[in-house]
C-alpha cells in the first residue's frame, strides 16, 4: 500500500467522544499530519453557480459535522477501509464567491496540488459547479472517464442568463472539453420536468445514457444496477453524487429538489457495486443544510462519502488484508 505501513485512523471514540475536537470527515487525521494520502477528502465551499435557492457553501461542514458518527467497518463491503489505505482530511480549496470563472481556476488549481502521486480526491461541496475543475484534473491523469452521476437533473444544459459555467452545465462543457467517455458514462435518479424532449437529444449526443427514477421503481434495483455496471463496462469512473438525487423526504437540504427521488437505501446499495471499479475520483454536491432537518442530508452525504471509499479500496489491498 505504499510508503504508509499501517495507516492513521479515525480518532477513537472509546478514548475521545465523537462530539469533541474539530470535526474533520469520520474524525480522520489531517493531511499534514501524515507522510503521505491514499485517498483526500476536500471540501469546496462553493456555491456561486446555484440557480436557485443557495447554502451549498455551507455543505462541507455540515457533511464533516454529520460523519462524527462514522465507524472504521464497513460490513455492507466487508471491508477496513481506513485501514487498507490512507484516508484524510485535506481541508477546503477556498474559492472566489464574486468571480466564478476565478472560483473555477481555483479549484481546479487547488485539486491539481492535492492528487500527487497515487493520491485520489473525493471532494464535498459546494454545487455541482465543482465537477467540471474536478474532471479536468482527473482527466488529465487518466484520459477521458466514464462519469457515473447520479442526479434529479441532468446538468448538460448549454448556458444559464448567457453564463457557460453553472450547476446546471459541467457534464455540458466537459462533454465538450473531451473530458468523459462518451461511450460509458451514464446518469442515474433522473426525474422531474424539463425543458422539452430536446433536452434528452441533446444529453444522448453529449455521450450519456439516462437510468431514471421512474426506470428505477419499474425495472427494479437489480435490473437498474445490472444496466448501470455494463454500461461502464471496465473503465476508469468519476463518481458524482448530486443529493438531490435523493427523494426530499431523504435529503430535504438542497437547492433543486424534486419530487419522486430514490430512497438512500438505493443509492448506497448502487454505489457498494461499484468497489472493484477503478474509481479515480468522485464528489458528492449540493448539500445546503439551511433547508436541513434534523441532519437527515448531511447524514446521508456522509454515508455515500464512506460507501466510495470503501468502494474505492482497491483489489490488492483488500488481497493483501485478507492474507
Amino acid at each position: 500500500m505504499g510508503e504508509v505501513a499501517h495507516p492513521v485512523g479515525p480518532a477513537d471514540a472509546s478514548v475521545f467522544p465523537r462530539y469533541a475536537g474539530i470535526a474533520t470527515f469520520a474524525r480522520l487525521p489531517r493531511i499534514e499530519d501524515v507522510p503521505r494520502a491514499d485517498i483526500a477528502v476536500v471540501g469546496i465551499p462553493f456555491d456561486s453557480g446555484v440557480s436557485y435557492r443557495p447554502g451549498a457553501r455551507f455543505g462541507p461542514a455540515a457533511v464533516r459535522e454529520a460523519s462524527r458518527l462514522l465507524r472504521p467497518y464497513n460490513p455492507a463491503q466487508a471491508v477496513l477501509p481506513f485501514a487498507l489505505q490512507q484516508v484524510v482530511d485535506a481541508g477546503d480549496i477556498a474559492a472566489n464567491p464574486f468571480d466564478l470563472a476565478e472560483a473555477v481556476e481555483q479549484i481546479e488549481h487547488g485539486a491539481e496540488a492535492l492528487s500527487t502521486g497515487s493520491t485520489r480526491l473525493i471532494a464535498i461541496g459546494g454545487d455541482h459547479t465543482i465537477a467540471l475543475p474536478l474532471l479536468r484534473v482527473v482527466a488529465r491523469r487518466h484520459g477521458p472517464v466514464a462519469v457515473v452521476h447520479f442526479d434529479a437533473h441532468l446538468d448538460t444544459w448549454d448556458t444559464y442568463f448567457g453564463a457557460p459555467i453553472t450547476h446546471g452545465t459541467p457534464f455540458r462543457r466537459a462533454s465538450e472539453e473531451g473530458l468523459i467517455d462518451l461511450e460509458a458514462s451514464v446518469h442515474v435518479g433522473i426525474r422531474g420536468p424539463l425543458y422539452s424532449d430536446q433536452d434528452l437529444r441533446d444529453d444522448e449526443r453529449l455521450g450519456f445514457a439516462v437510468i431514471s427514477s421512474p426506470e428505477i421503481e419499474a425495472e427494479g434495483l437489480a435490473r437498474a444496477t445490472e444496466r448501470m455496471l455494463r454500461r461502464i463496462g471496465s473503465a476508469p469512473i468519476y463518481i458524482s453524487v448530486d443529493i438531490d438525487v435523493l427523494d426530499p423526504a431523504h435529503a430535504p437540504g438542497t437547492g433543486t429538489p424534486e419530487a419522486g427521488g430514490m430512497t438512500s437505501r438505493e443509492l448506497l446499495s448502487m454505489l457498494r457495486v461499484l468497489r472493484g471499479s477503478q474509481i479515480v475520483g468522485a464528489d458528492v454536491v449540493e448539500v445546503a443544510p439551511a433547508y436541513d432537518h434534523a441532519q437527515l442530508t448531511a447524514v446521508a452525504a456522509s454515508h455515500v462519502a464512506y460507501e466510495i471509499i470503501s468502494a474505492m479500496t482497491t483489489i490488492e489491498a483488500r488481497k493483501e488484508r485478507n492474507a
